[in-house]
């Protein structure tokens, strides 16, 4: 991935959590130094790969959303599609007076009656698409374009007599509101107006979502020039065994501070939106908590230690403490990338080289 490495706020944060006390008061020197006073062990220095990656939390939910409106002569709500379920295309969404409205797939809203002599247009050429994808032009007559010629009317009575209206009703017109054109399958979540209820033209009747999954992230903002869309992720799950492969799809610019009462304004953060797809049977969560890895930039054959070994330098920076049979002594490192999920950073130092045991907290 492209973009400068890592910030190591988040670094810095979690060795300060762990470290509080163990704060280094003088330069590095060769000379051994004394020991800490909390518990400690040693880890080796240790070559190989790192990725930058760090851990956020997302909430996983459904993207997009939408208010069905009727547009089907006003009266009794007689049928709602039922909350939680999913609509595809050529489906009831609702139904106003016995007469239902219908999802087909587009992004021009249905915005009049669609019948035979009507001028050309969008949403002629989406009805089109729809009835040869629900299979109701099975001699191929219809020229998908922006025309309503015959064959279209034909197929919209096939599509009629299929949905069991009588022969009266076969009209091969479909008045408005009979049809919603959304962009894909929707899942219904709440209905506004419950069968019984009335509903007159413009009134909401379902609020519903897309399908697809997504996870959305408050970015800190000091990370948005690391992370760009296409960048790979790994997403957490409750209740799946292992991670999922997710993509970034859009990382916002627009930067807010959240604030609780009248305490003083949280971290900025940038809105994110990761893709998803959960796997079959996968329990249908909305609004869930996950975790998101996000993948940085990478580095092979580094020098790498645990960054629980990293101490904060008197004059900033950092060092580690390097144990051997001369004792204790501080070293200034240089770091490298972050792993956070690894526990592990890249570093360069005087006499650091592979197998060098260096001071970690103690477990």
């Amino acid at each position: 991935m492209k973009g400068r490495p890592w910030t190591v706020v988040a670094a810095v944060l979690a060795v300060a959590a762990g470290l509080i006390g163990w704060a280094v008061t003088r330069r590095p020197s060769a000379a051994p130094v004394a020991a800490p006073q909390l518990r400690t062990t040693t880890a080796p220095v240790a070559r190989g790969d790192v990725t930058a990656r760090v851990q956020v939390a997302g909430t996983l939910g459904f993207d997009g959303t939408y208010t069905i409106v009727n547009q089907l002569p006003g009266g009794v709500v007689t049928a709602v599609a039922t909350p939680g379920t999913a609509v595809v295309r050529g489906a009831d969404l609702y139904a106003v007076a016995g007469v239902p409205a219908v999802l087909l797939y587009g992004t021009t809203p249905a915005y009049r009656d669609l019948a035979l002599g009507m001028s050309d247009g969008a949403d002629v050429l989406q009805l089109e698409q729809n009835l040869v994808e629900l299979g109701l032009d099975p001699q191929h007559g219809i020229t998908v374009d922006r025309h309503f010629g015959d064959a279209t009317a034909t197929a919209i009575r096939r599509w009629q007599k299929a949905r069991g209206l009588p022969v009266a009703e076969r009209t091969g017109a479909l008045p408005l509101g009979q049809v919603v054109f959304l962009p894909g399958a929707l899942r219904v979540g709440d209905a506004v107006v419950a069968p019984g209820g009335t509903a007159g033209p413009g009134a909401p009747v379902l609020s519903v979502s897309s399908t697809a999954r997504v996870v959305r992230v408050a970015l800190t903002a000091s990370r948005q020039a690391s992370v760009h869309p296409g960048d790979p992720v790994k997403v957490t799950v409750p209740g799946l065994n292992t991670a999922l492969d997710g993509t970034v799809r859009e990382v916002g610019t627009v930067a807010t501070a959240a604030t609780e009462g009248n305490g003083p304004p949280g971290p900025a953060t940038v809105p994110m939106v990761v893709t998803v797809t959960l796997p079959p049977g996968a329990p249908v969560l909305d609004q869930a908590p996950v975790q998101v890895a996000i993948t940085g930039a990478q580095r092979r054959n580094v020098l790498l230690v645990p960054v629980t070994a990293l101490l904060a330098g008197a004059a900033g920076g950092y060092q580690v403490a390097v144990v051997d049979g001369a004792g204790r002594r501080l070293v200034t490192v240089q770091t490298g990338l972050f792993d956070e999920n690894a526990g592990t950073v890249e570093v360069t130092g005087d006499g650091l080289t592979v197998g060098v045991r260096v001071e970690v907290p103690a477990s």
